[in-house]
This record gives C-alpha cells, structure tokens and sequence, in this order.
C-alpha cells in the first residue's frame, strides 16, 4: 500500500488530498445539485497529512519539519501544492533549506512532486527549482460550464456562472444598478453592486441586476460572491455582470463559484455591448435621464450541467513557465521546468464545511477551485499508482517514466496549445515540461532514466557560482577533486542547455524496465543546432542498461531558446526526450 504525504496551504487541505487519494465514485452534491461523481487519482493510498501551512502562509521551520517528520514516517510520495513566494536569495536556490530538505527526500526514497506555481505566463515564474523535485504545470480540461441567458429579443448571450435557472419559463424584467439606486450612492460603488444598502428595494425585487465587473473585483475589493449575497438580500430575481470596458478582456476571478442564485457572467466584450444595446433600445428615460420604464426582459438557463468538448489539454495562462533559474538574479539553469502537466483548472474535490479559509465556500463539502496546487496532487496520486506496480522503482524512475511517456498531441495528433496573454500559442517545454501525463503508458515506460544522490551532488558541485565548501557543508559530501561533470550531464530525462557555445557533448543512460527490445533513435533538432547520438539504433536486454552520447553543435546564433525531441522508437514502446537549447554563439565555419 502506498503512502501519500500531503502539504498545502491549510484551506486546501481536504481539496488536495482528496485529489490524489480520495475515495472512488463520490458523487459530488453542492447545494442540493448533483455535478456528478468524483474519485481520487489513487483511492486505495493512505494519506499522512502535516498542517505546516495556515490561511496567511507559514514558516519554513514548520515546513522543513514536516518534510523532516514524513521521511521518518516512511511516506511514498510527498505532495507539495506550496512553494516559495520568490525565488531564494543567496548562491543559489538549489541550496536553499526547503529544496536541500527535499533532496535528502528523495535520497531517502521519497519522491517529492511540487506545484510550479501561479505566476504564469510570465517567463521564468516557476518556483519549484531542482532536478531532484518533480514541478507540475496545470492544464485546461474538456469539461466547460457555460450559462446562457435569453433576452426578450431571441438573441441569446453565453457566459458563465455555476447557477440555477431563473424560475418558470418566463422572462424576467432587467435593469441596471445605476437606474435603481438610491440617489446618494455613488456610481463606481453600485455598479460593483457590492452593497445592498444601496438599492431600492421597489425597483430590484424580481429583476435581473446588471452589474459591472470594475476594477475593484481586480484588486479584490469586489467579488462575485459578494454580489450574489446583496442580490439574495434585496430580493432580485438575478443578476448579469458584464465587463467594464476600460478593463478590456481579463480573466474574470470568481467564476467558478457555486451560487444559490440565477447569474451569469459575460466575460467578453462583445456579449456585453450586446446585453447593454437591448436594454438600453428598451429602456425609456425621462428629460433627467431616469429610468420610468423597463421594458428590457430576459431569463437565464441552468448554468451547472457539465459540457464534455473533447478537445485537448490547453496549458492554463496561470501556470508558471520556465526556463528554470539558478537564483535570484534569474540566471538560467541546465534543468527543465516544470516537468509533467496535469488538469487544474477547475477542479471538483472535497473541502471541509468548517473551513475558515474561504467564507463563500464554507460549510460545503466540495469546491470547484484552480491551480497548479490541485495538478500537483493528480501527480502525486499517479506517482503512488505507478509505485504500487512498480515497488521497487525510486523517485527517479517513477519521474521518468511520467516525462517520457507524457502527451505533446491531443487525440487529433494536433501540438497542445498554450494560454498567453491574449492568444493560443503551441506549447513548449517550458509550458508543460514533457507533455500532458498519459496514465496507462506511465505504468510501462519501456526505458528509464536513473539518477543517484550521487549524481546530485555533482550537479551542485557543477552549477556555476556555487562554492565547493557551500555544497559540503549543505550536503555532508565533497565535491570530486577534478569534477568533469556539467549541469546538462545529470541523467534526466530532458536535455536543457542554458548556453551552447560551440560544441557539448552530453551522455545519457538509459536502463530497460521492459522485455527485451530495439530500439531507433529519431532527432528532431532545436533551431540553429545541429544533433548527432551514437548509437542510431541498439538492442537492449531486460534490466539492461545502454550509453547514448549526444552531441550539440550551435550552428546558428538564435538568442533564445529553441525546441527538439529526441525520440527512442521500440517495437512496443516510444520513449521521448525533450531538447531545450539556448544558442549563444554558433561554431566557426
């Protein structure tokens, strides 16, 4: 039976840990309303959970004292939705307290899976920084919960907004906060429809409220729980929020919320200037420009049944990117992060009913939330799976086989995509590591690549900028006397050069956890370098192990990070290795 380490922050707790091992087919009740059923990725695991993290944060004592106490424990696999909240000070962050912690994990056994962070798309905004931690990205999954609401016209607008239909099948009179206020309240703070004592009571009973999402809900003096609250107390029949459009189009926070009452959200621009060209074609003022009439109608459907679209993961615009930095003046390092991406983007999972971290969510026993807090423990329950087949596989391995198993396509053979600021743009290594985690070929990796504690330290000891005696005194070993070792030698299952001058060589071993097989190897080269690997082709036996030396030769002086596969085709198994490559100066012709 696997054992599953659990740390978060503290209003997350029974979320995570019920993502990675919670009980099989629970169906998932909110409200009275049934979303469906639910299970953990692992729901035969036992969980351990240490409280080290509260509502406001924690400190690192606490946190390396769990880590501490879970080693002795005899935990599997430790599962880290938390992180720094920048990237450490000093030498290097390789060398701060919580990741010198999570090495001495791993060499006890413990494979250690960490959330990348929420700092994305902005580059180099992972706070998960060693080889020794498997970091996990977050991706968009299929299933879509859109409202929609029917005007009076036929037209109808989609947005979203988990909610119950207005009652009957009867149109519902609509009206704007600012017709219906009272006359000392200013028109930022009603639009927001943040306060009830701001409303005629009259003119809202029965109405559906058009609200506007301000720059308040931006900064969090706002939210869309607040306004649900002042529409049950006023007694309106609804409400609409549309988009400010000084805002433009951001990311509405609060979405996800389940409510007691009709709404939706029009988080587009265009479904709000329509909204707002109805009701203001039937709104009849008088000379004052006051509302006398309302004859803008509308009704809003059921808003919480499941769309299942079938398209790809998308690599979610929140979730942190690489490249991977050596310290906090955001040097670039020979690692890949993150490693592996998972679903989280609005995730169903337990939550505590007395859980004082989120007030709109207490007292329900399930919430819909996002990040790469909740990818990580989808990680962590397969990691515990793949070390219930394999009992004998270390952290090592079990990452390894996540990476070169994972999906770069969707089902259409079409790239995964990623969200940026405005657009979709084809993901890279540094969106989603190896690709999106493929379950059933993880179980059966074919090849594997193992690194020791060993090797580790070499790797510190190699890392440009760190003083030999630091390494020694963080990890009680010295660093060899004539260490040949780089950074990009460490046996990962990614090659990652953060500057190719001219020519590296890189070695690479691989260790058959399958039958016997043989293998070809298939390059698609970054930009601006040419690949050559010896051997081409190679048969290997089971629990045999065969060198791959690669060579990179820069060809052409990109000045940014270019993207390759290496590709190890078997008869049964299809082994991936991504290639991220920084060309800073090309070989002399």
């Amino acid at each position: 039976m696997c054992r599953l380490l659990t740390m978060q922050m503290d209003m997350e707790g029974s979320h995570t840990a019920s993502i990675a091992a919670g009980n099989h087919d629970i169906r998932v009740i909110v409200d009275g309303f049934d979303y469906g059923a639910a299970s953990g990725m692992a729901p035969g695991a036992r969980i351990a959970v240490y409280k080290a993290l509260y509502t406001f944060g924690g400190y690192m004592s606490d946190v390396v004292a769990a880590v501490d106490q879970a080693v002795e424990d005899g935990v599997d696999i430790l599962s880290l939705s938390a992180g720094p909240s920048s990237v450490p000070s000093g030498d290097s962050a390789f060398l701060d307290v919580l990741e010198l912690q999570l090495l001495f994990a791993t060499k006890a056994g413990v494979l250690v899976v960490q959330a990348a962070g929420n700092g994305g798309p902005s580059s180099s905004s992972v706070i998960s920084f060693s080889p020794w931690i498997t970091s996990v990205a977050a991706s968009i999954i299929d299933r879509k919960y859109n409202t929609t609401i029917v005007l009076g016209n036929g037209q109808s607008l989609t947005g979203t907004g988990l909610s119950p239909p207005t009652d009957g099948e009867i149109d519902y009179n609509i009206a704007a906060a600012a017709d219906v206020c009272v006359r000392n309240a200013t028109i930022i703070t009603v639009d927001s429809c943040q306060n009830p004592e701001s409303f005629i009571r009259p003119l809202v009973y029965r109405r559906l409220i058009i609200c506007t999402y301000t720059f308040e809900y931006e900064y969090e003096a706002a939210s869309i729980a607040t306004v649900a609250d002042t529409m049950m107390e006023i007694g309106a029949a609804g409400f609409i929020i549309t988009l400010d459009p000084n805002i433009g189009p951001e990311v509405v926070k609060g979405t996800m919320l389940t409510l007691q009452i009709p709404a939706i959200v029009l988080n587009d621009m265009q479904a709000s200037s329509a909204l707002w060209e109805y009701y203001n074609a039937n709104t009849i003022r008088d000379k004052r420009g006051q509302a006398v009439v309302f004859a803008a109608k509308a009704r809003i459907l059921d808003g919480r049944q499941a769309i299942y679209t079938g398209q790809a993961p998308v690599v979610a615009s929140y979730s942190s990117r690489g490249p991977d930095v050596k310290n906090a003046l955001m040097q670039t390092v020979d690692v890949l992060k993150p490693n592996v991406m998972a679903p989280g983007t609005s995730i169903w999972a337990a939550w505590s009913p007395d859980s004082e971290g989120d007030k709109y969510v207490k007292g329900q026993s399930f919430a819909l939330i996002s990040g790469t807090s909740m990818a990580t423990p989808h990680i962590a329950g397969i990691a515990a799976l793949i070390k219930q087949r394999h009992p004998k596989w270390g952290p090592d391995a079990i990452t390894s086989a996540m990476m070169t198993t994972a999906d770069r396509t969707g089902h259409s053979g079409a790239p995964i995509l990623a969200e940026s600021s405005n657009e979709l743009t084809q993901a890279t290594p540094f969106d989603f590591g190896a690709g999106s985690i493929n379950v059933s070929q993880a179980m059966k990796p074919g090849l594997i690549f193992n690194v020791t504690f060993k090797h580790y330290v070499q790797f510190l000891c190699a890392v440009p900028g760190i003083d030999v005696k630091s390494v020694k005194k963080a990890v009680g070993v010295a660093c060899p006397t004539k260490n040949k070792f780089k950074c990009s030698d460490l046996n990962l299952a990614s090659v990652t050069i953060s500057n190719l001058v001219g020519k590296r060589k890189v070695i690479r071993y691989v260790k058959n956890v399958s039958h016997k097989e043989k293998y070809t190897v298939h390059i698609k080269e970054p930009l601006g370098v040419n690949v050559t690997v010896v051997p081409k082709s190679f048969r290997i036996k089971r629990r045999g192990s065969r060198r791959l030396r690669l060579v990179f030769e820069a060809i052409e002086a990109t000045n940014a990070y270019t993207f390759g596969e290496m590709v190890l085709k078997g008869k049964k198994h299809i082994v991936r290795v991504p290639l991220a490559v920084y060309v800073g100066s090309a070989s002399s012709s």
